[in-house]
């Protein structure tokens, strides 16, 4: 039995010797939380299974041929790989959300390695091919980025923000980041999700926050609060006027003057509130809600023709039926039209346990269908009795159909099980939810299924632990599980289940925070998610005065991205760790003081453990936002962007400050427009400032009527538009514009405030606009990827980035990060740094093209040389024998000399020669002869096994 060392100090010392870290760099804490789409792509043949690894940036491939699959290949891609689709020709394309790009891999090759990179727009999230010969490929991607041609139009009403680029996989042309035939725009918000039918000349593309028709009227519409209609005469039209009941909190106190949602009544063809009154004075727009677009894939270019609407409110994935077309899309449906959390002892009223109901929708020719997965909850009882989550199936994802078309696979994210449908029994919605049609999968949270059916086997990725699950279909059972590569620290793993886990966190199964925090993010919805039945509390906040009401009226889903540095949480700040005594401004304890949601919104039967939510915080708190898609990869900005920016910092914008005067913008402390302070600038309640950081993601609603916090609105209808759901607290407010015009602002004239909002699209963010961005040189003659890859280096000699490449080199996988000097050193320690002239020249060979990737600050060691961060290069490690995909597994890294004498240590190990450490806290390692504190002897022994096997006894 080992005995604890007397002297940890000592021990440490010796510990340091022997696995001294060669140039070893954090991995950082950084995580994105984006959605995998389609994380798992089978080879026609059926032999490989090739899988997106997100936090690592990989496409990892897997032989299927043997008893289970074993893993064969790891091919560095872009940063935040989503989905992976497999060409005609056999190469294997993987969209890189985060880097904007897709990766082409030649997998035939030996080992595999990356072709071309694709410049795409920004936040791309899925691809499939289509067309002739499946030789077009279709990716999703947002209505905006650097890589993108022309102006994003982010003040133009009325067009589509939804892009889908197609390209020729025979001919990508010679630009960089290819050629696309076409960029369709889709008449939506941001896409998702792609799918194809059976015979290749029909895309479907789903737009991803859809909508479902609601939007919101801003509390100068509303007028008083009163708990009896009177008219309102705002604007020479009458409206209903005053908010539903109830008014007041349980204690009587009645509540401030709030905004109120109304929903589009197709049969009416009226804006109603809950009360059934008509709204449409007050609405200058309308939602046509298309969520599915169908896209005929062999014109020349293809073109959009035909769209379907009401399909579900967030949309995640769509499978096609092989043999009638069918198209079922895995979504939710939100409620948020009714109003509070909580009881609804007062009130009537209440969401909770019941906010987005996770469906899959039909669409049948004409005819959209939607089927509740969670039929068998009885919303009226919370918590739910026992035995309900066990037959849920919560935030559908990633589907595939037998190849009969009779059975429908469903990765239901929040619950870590494979929902097994029959599709006839969805398309007649005669289905009973069961736990008896699922297969549990461990791991946690199935993303994406690819079906092997000569083996019955299954394949599901699991992003809870970045793994595998192998599930026989026969025996109805995961068979196997695999891991991939994370480096992730463990407290992002562990905190992120309390996200999405709805069996976890809340009591039907269905509800979990991601329902609303879409991976992390928003719904694009506003929430009027007060509760009557509480009472009004203190309002602590720096600058805040008062008292929060429990009554609070709506508003919008903000992200969980970038909260780290912003003090107290929710619009009003009213989630703060004053409520118990501590500092406003500590945003770990605002954040904890969410745990009353699981029972008061989930409908848990308890809150978590302190453990479990400061697990939930801790993860939750390194979770960042995106790079802004507008601002200059190189950071600069426009002359207007630059001229609102000085305006930013200039006078007063009202009378009592500058525009930073109240949204500080100081990226060195982590502020991007907020610092915890409160506004009390014509509202009728006082809110905390917002951060300025997502602006550009709200565009899409324009149509305002006047009201009097503004001086302007829109006069006439405004006509068809893409959300409905903008700006300020409630969503109310249409345009950034808007806004600008309110009374408190002064400006010269409209061309300075134009200006202010050019440069607020544009406002920093987290990460520098280059991070994420790649390019490949194929060769040294093309001076346009020449040119980008100045940019490149040039972003991360400043600071903004850093730079890793990645080839294939006679034969072998090899890596290089760019060091401080401007040099760049390879992914074997021993090798001197080289220039960057040096490194492009290696691109001079046939193939052996070179891939850039501007990753964040701290990533760069590790992206290029140091995969699994454990200190030893990877080039040093396949030298030595051992897996650079596993910090465990590591060579001899000892190259001192502990004890002075000339003799390296592991040379005296292995000779049996004492390593004379002078110190009385120390065992003797046993067959080895050795003295040696006791935390080191398992280290020492590996080391000698390494030795040994390294000269081949």
């Amino acid at each position: 039995m080992r005995r604890p060392s007397a002297s940890i100090g000592f021990a440490l010392v010796l510990l340091a010797c022997v696995t001294a870290p060669v140039g070893r760099a954090s991995a950082g804490a950084l995580a994105f939380e984006s959605g995998q789409v389609r994380p798992l792509a089978l080879s026609a043949d059926s032999r490989r299974l090739f899988a997106v690894n997100t936090p690592d940036n990989r496409l990892e491939i897997f032989d299927l041929t043997g008893s289970l699959p074993s893993k064969v290949a790891s091919v560095a891609v872009g940063i935040e790989p989503v989905a992976v689709a497999v060409s005609a020709s056999g190469e294997v394309w993987v969209v890189n959300h985060l880097s904007d790009s897709v990766t082409i891999v030649d997998v035939a090759a030996t080992p595999p390695r990356v072709t071309r990179t694709l410049f795409v727009g920004d936040e791309p999230r899925d691809i499939v091919f289509a067309g002739a010969g499946r030789s077009r490929a279709f990716i999703t991607a947002a209505h905006r980025g650097q890589n993108r041609p022309g102006d994003p139009q982010l003040s133009t009403p009325g067009i589509g923000r939804a892009d889908v680029w197609v390209f020729d996989t025979i001919n990508l042309g010679a630009a960089l980041g290819g050629t696309a035939v076409s960029v369709l725009n889709l008449f939506g918000d941001t896409p998702r999700a792609l799918a194809v039918s059976p015979d290749g000349r029909t895309v479907y593309a789903a737009v991803f926050h859809s909508g479902n028709q609601t939007t919101s009227l801003s509390e100068g519409l509303v007028c008083d609060g009163g708990a009896t209609a009177r008219p309102c005469n705002m604007f020479g039209t009458a409206l209903p006027g005053g908010l539903p009941a109830p008014n007041a909190n349980s204690e009587g106190i009645r509540g401030p003057e709030t905004g109120l949602i109304v929903r589009f009544n197709p049969a009416t063809q009226a804006w109603e509130d809950r009360l059934g009154r008509n709204w449409n004075s007050a609405v200058r727009f309308s939602l046509p809600d298309r969520d599915v677009f169908s896209i005929d894939a062999m014109a020349t270019p293809p073109v959009e023709h035909a769209s379907f609407p009401h399909v579900g409110t967030i949309l995640f994935n769509m499978v096609v039926h092989p043999t009638n077309g069918k198209v079922y899309v895995s979504n939710t449906e939100a409620r948020n039209e009714v109003r509070f959390e909580g009881k609804g002892m007062v009130s009537g009223s209440s969401v909770r346990g019941h906010l987005h109901e996770a469906r899959i929708t039909v669409i049948d020719g004409t005819n959209v269908q939607p089927r509740h997965l969670n039929k068998h909850i009885d919303y009226s009882v919370v918590p739910s009795p026992a035995g309900t989550k066990e037959r849920s199936l919560a935030t559908p994802l990633g589907m595939t159909l037998s190849g009969d078309g009779a059975t429908l696979y469903v990765a239901a994210f929040g619950s870590s099980a494979i929902g097994v449908l029959s599709t006839a029994e969805i398309d007649a919605d005669t289905f009973v939810p069961d736990a008896a049609q699922q297969i549990t999968v461990s791991g946690g949270g199935p993303t994406g299924l690819v079906l092997d059916e000569p083996r019955h086997r299954l394949y599901a990725l699991t992003r809870f632990d970045n793994g595998i699950a192998v599930l026989d279909l026969d025996a109805h059972s995961e068979v196997a599980h695999l891991t991939m590569h994370n480096p992730e620290p463990a407290s992002v793993i562990l905190g992120r289940p309390f996200l999405y886990d709805a069996r976890l966190t809340s009591s039907n199964g269905e509800a979990s925070c991601s329902s609303c925090h879409v991976f992390g993010d928003v719904d694009s919805l506003a929430w009027d998610l007060g509760d009557p039945d509480s009472l009004v509390t203190d309002n602590h906040n720096p600058g805040g005065s008062g008292t929060f009401h429990p009554i609070k009226g709506p508003m919008t889903t903000q992200t969980l991205r970038g909260i780290d540095t912003h003090g107290p949480m929710h619009w009003r700040g009213d989630r703060t760790g004053a409520s118990i005594g501590g500092d406003p401004l500590d945003e770990g304890l605002a954040f904890e003081q969410f745990n009353v949601a699981f029972e008061g919104l989930l409908g848990r039967g308890e809150p978590l453990t302190d453990a479990q939510m400061k697990a939930f915080t801790t993860f939750i708190l390194q979770v960042t936002l995106p790079p802004n898609p507008i601002r200059a990869l190189n950071n600069t900005l426009t002359a207007d962007q630059q001229a609102g920016r000085t305006f930013f910092f200039g006078p007063n914008v009202d009378t009592i400050a500058n525009c930073n005067g109240c949204h500080e913008l100081d990226p060195s402390i982590g502020h991007f427009g907020a610092s915890g302070k409160t506004t009390f600038e014509a509202e009728p309640q006082l809110f905390k400032v917002a951060h300025l950081r997502t602006l550009y993601q709200k565009v899409g609603m324009f149509g305002m009527p006047a009201v009097p916090f503004f001086r302007d609105g829109n006069n006439g209808d405004m006509g068809e538009q893409i959300r409905g759901f903008g700006y300020l607290h409630d969503g109310s407010t249409d345009t950034v514009d808007r806004f600008l015009h309110a009374q408190v602002f002064n400006f010269q004239d409209e061309d300075e405030r134009q200006k202010l909002q050019a440069f607020l699209f544009a406002f920093d963010t987290n990460l520098a606009p280059v991070v994420g961005q790649q390019v490949t040189l194929e060769n040294t003659a093309n001076a346009a990827a020449a040119a980008r890859l100045d940019l490149l280096e040039a972003r991360a000699a400043a600071g903004e980035c850093d730079l890793a490449a990645k080839a294939v080199v006679s034969g072998g996988a090899r890596g290089w990060y760019r060091t401080a000097a401007g040099t760049f050193q390879a992914d074997r320690a021993a090798e001197p740094p080289v220039s960057s002239a040096a490194l492009r020249a290696v691109a001079s060979t046939a193939s052996q093209a070179l891939t850039y990737t501007c990753g964040p600050r701290g990533t760069g060691i590790r992206l290029g040389v140091d995969r699994d961060a454990d200190g030893v290069f990877d080039q040093d490690e396949i030298d030595a024998g051992t897996d650079p995909a596993d910090a465990q597994s590591t060579p001899v890294t000892c190259r001192g000399d502990c004890d002075g004498d000339g003799a390296v240590d592991v040379t005296e190990i292995i000779r049996g020669v004492r390593i004379a450490v002078g110190s009385t806290a120390a065992d003797t390692c046993p067959g080895f002869g050795v003295t040696c504190p006791e935390v080191c002897i398992d280290q020492l022994i590996a080391a000698v096994g390494n030795a040994l096997n390294g000269c081949g006894m």
